[in-house]
């Protein structure tokens, strides 16, 4: 099994940097990302390397992340200003 975390941790980095999410404004940096993934392998691994599942298991599972998890949803939530 612990040859598969390399891997794992491969495809969540690549499904949080997908192309797929490239209409997104913010895509989130490497930190938020690495915030993200032990999360997103805890509660949502049944979606990677679907991007958009992930994100969206992770919203739903809001109240079991981990506080460095939560808090980039809750800075995506706000969000700076968009520039125009």
């Amino acid at each position: 099994m612990s040859r598969l975390t390399p891997a794992l941790v491969a495809a969540v980095m690549v499904a949080f940097a997908s192309p797929s999410a490239s209409a997104q404004e913010n895509q989130g940096t490497p930190e938020q990302r690495a915030a993200c993934t032990p999360d997103a392998f805890r509660l949502c691994s049944a979606f990677i390397p679907d991007p958009s599942g992930v994100e969206a298991c992770l919203r739903q599972r809001k109240s079991d992340l981990s506080q460095a998890c939560k808090a980039v949803f809750e800075q995506a939530s706000t969000g700076p200003a968009r520039s125009r």
